[in-house]
């Protein structure tokens, strides 16, 4: 099993497998698009993504939040193992074995390449038991409703289960600063639930993310 700890700790990068120019492959006469295993890729238009937005709060109202977080939830489990198969086949062992360069520069292209934005770990809280996840020009967030909260519900969620299966153990997932709100970069925060029970009620609050950490920390002293 992939240890988060170890992932924060070991910064250079080697193999580029999801690099846009070789992993994705596309078909002007047919309008297809597909990965380096011939497997099909989906491309969102911006006007379908605001209008998933804008169906969903018509059908649901506030609960649309949920259901975001819920689709999130499924997308992220699903992603690991897709992404986890695609590098066992690739480098032809099991991705346990990959060093932590490989495996964190891999996450950070493939994110890049799949139009998610970029992605980035943060590892100054990782001795208080917390892993700080920045997501820079985020497609689903920049379409978002505007709320006076962070809108990435759909990305809290895939975070919360890609970085669960991770680690073997149950994480959860709060958002502390959102592009929505004039901040430079998407801020997600897992760790054990009860240990962010501050960051939820601070996110509520508009307490900004440093002051949220902050707080953070300073509970376990």
């Amino acid at each position: 099993m992939v240890l988060v700890a170890d992932l924060l700790t070991d910064t250079h990068l080697t193999a580029n497998y999801f690099a846009t120019d070789v992993y994705v492959h596309g078909t002007l006469e047919l309008g297809l698009l597909e990965n380096r295993r011939g497997e099909r890729l989906l491309a969102l238009p911006d006007t379908l993504i605001k209008a998933i937005y804008s169906g969903l709060d018509n059908e649901t109202g506030r609960a649309s939040m949920l259901v975001l977080y819920n689709c999130g939830r499924w997308w992220g489990k699903n992603f690991y193992t897709r992404f986890c198969e695609e590098m066992t086949d690739y480098y032809n062992r099991p991705i346990t074995s990959l060093s932590m360069a490989e495996f964190l520069q891999a996450l950070q292209q493939c994110w890049l390449t799949h139009g998610w934005g970029q992605i980035s770990l943060d590892s100054d809280y990782r001795e208080q038991g917390f892993l700080v996840v920045k997501v820079r020009e985020s497609a689903f967030i920049c379409h978002a409703p505007q709320l006076e909260r962070p809108v990435g519900f759909l990305e809290t969620g895939a975070l919360q289960a890609f970085f669960s299966e991770l680690s073997g153990q149950p994480l959860h997932c709060v958002q502390t600063a959102c592009e929505s709100l004039g901040a430079e970069e998407n801020c997600f925060v897992l760790g054990i639930k009860e240990r962010l029970t501050l960051a939820e009620t601070g996110v509520d609050q508009s307490v900004s993310h440093g002051e949220i950490m902050a707080q953070l920390v300073g509970q376990g002293a």
